[in-house]
């Protein structure tokens, strides 16, 4: 717990080492000045411009790619989760190998999140992604889904989880997460939170979020505590989670009472349900100080990516390119298909034609098809190296386009080409011939 004394308020003085510059603001069409900009994040190993799309790495590994081709893509920083570092390897063997990025032989930037996901993946079982789209509150606020059980339980002080590797019981609180974080040694921390769902009553999210608010306070001083510890180690900047669902008020009162707080950025959190997005992230992006960068968790799709740096998200990521390229899932243009398709069988283009990722230059539809198929792990690779490229540029092109004032032309162009429901006209023409 922080000393009576402490004021989490007051800056450490090695704060200054971890900076973000706002750049080009966007222009409404109307003339008006959004929320949405350009910037760039310093780290101790690199820069970032933002707006910019982060790799998820759970594991210390983006799924089926090699760092390299990671770098390769475009990728600027790549994202690992602290819960599942502390469970496999353990914290402790990152920290003697000189932290996540030489760990894993990446040289670029590197986030960790807390653990926070896993209070409510872990505890409540509904799914493995944030449900966005359901707000039904008629369950208890404990409710487990149906055939599932719960693994991690919640007190004010922190969390038992129950390992989902072999079942044994573990501690977490804001200074376990602090700790197990330093010593992954990411560039960028977020604090320990509770993630409700849309599914908790709004009582429930009051409660949640003054626990948040007290453990955002002893994660800064654990972390500065660590900071002054660990002598002769690179700064690592801590962001606040923001919560609060889909409430005003409350999401408005978080971001005043965290941005009180001194920490670096902000990462806005978890229940909301995704006509809201946009809202919500606005209503942080007016609260929070205007000069330190706000991350916004678990988001890919691109309409989602549009409205969230229209609304003033700097940085953001998600498993989803990875994960449903597991399933042959690609990214075009023109919207999302399946590779297991039967009329992909004798398409010798690539994934997309326009795409300039190492995929699409070197291998054809048919042959990744043929791999998936025949159960190949290749497969995986070469879908996902093609789908982080997709986004990663995607996201690069906006913020090219909020430099150069053409943001809303190459949001509309996109949406009304990815959104329209035709059929893949690529995939089809292979067909024709």
């Amino acid at each position: 717990m922080p000393h009576e004394s402490f004021d989490p308020t007051a800056p450490h003085p090695r704060q200054s080492d971890f900076s973000f510059d706002v750049g080009t603001r966007l222009n409404n069409p109307d003339g008006s000045v959004s929320n949405g900009r350009t910037g760039v994040i310093s780290t101790p190993h690199g820069q970032i411009k933002t707006p910019a799309f982060i790799a998820v790495g759970t594991k210390a590994t983006v799924k089926a790619i090699l760092p390299e081709s990671v770098e390769q893509l475009g990728a600027q920083a790549v994202l690992a989760n602290a819960y599942h570092l502390y469970l496999q390897p353990g914290s402790d063997i990152l920290d003697a190998a000189g932290g996540l990025g030489r760990f894993m032989n990446w040289s670029g930037p590197t986030f960790t999140d807390s653990g926070g996901f896993q209070v409510m993946s872990l505890g409540s079982g509904f799914k493995k992604v944030i449900d966005m789209k359901s707000v039904d509150q008629s369950g208890p606020d404990d409710a487990v889904a149906p055939g599932k059980e719960r693994l991690a339980n919640v007190d004010d002080d922190g969390v038992w989880f129950k390992s989902h590797i072999d079942g044994t019981k573990h501690r977490f609180s804001p200074e376990i997460s602090m700790r197990v974080q330093h010593e992954i040694g990411a560039d960028i921390m977020f604090a320990f939170d509770e993630l409700t769902t849309l599914q908790n009553s709004r009582g429930y999210q009051v409660e949640s979020l003054e626990r948040t608010r007290l453990w955002a306070e002893r994660c800064v001083a654990e972390h500065f505590n660590l900071t002054d510890e660990r002598v002769g180690k690179e700064y690592q900047a801590l962001f606040g989670v923001i919560q609060g669902a889909q409430y005003e008020d409350l999401r408005r009162k978080a971001c005043q009472d965290l941005g009180a707080m001194a920490f670096d950025g902000f990462g806005i959190g978890g229940a909301l349900e995704k006509e809201n997005l946009g809202t919500i992230v606005g209503w942080c992006a007016e609260e929070l100080p205007e000069n330190k960068p706000r991350h916004l968790l678990g988001i890919s799709e691109p309409d989602d990516i549009f409205t969230a740096i229209e609304n003033g998200a700097d940085t953001f990521d998600c498993v989803s390119p990875t994960r449903v390229a597991r399933n042959s899932a690609f990214y075009t243009p023109h919207g999302r298909f399946n590779l297991s398709g039967t009329r992909y069988k004798r398409d010798f283009t690539p994934l997309s034609e326009d795409c300039d990722c190492y995929t699409c230059e070197h291998y054809t539809r048919a042959y990744i098809h043929h791999l998936f198929k025949s159960k190949e792990l290749v497969s995986h690779t070469l879908i996902s190296i093609h789908n982080e490229r997709f986004v990663v540029k995607m996201v690069d092109d906006a913020r090219l386009a909020i430099e150069d004032g053409t943001f809303f032309e190459l949001k509309e162009k996109v949406m009304s080409s990815y959104y329209a429901g035709a059929p893949d006209p690529q995939g089809l023409a292979a067909v024709a011939v």
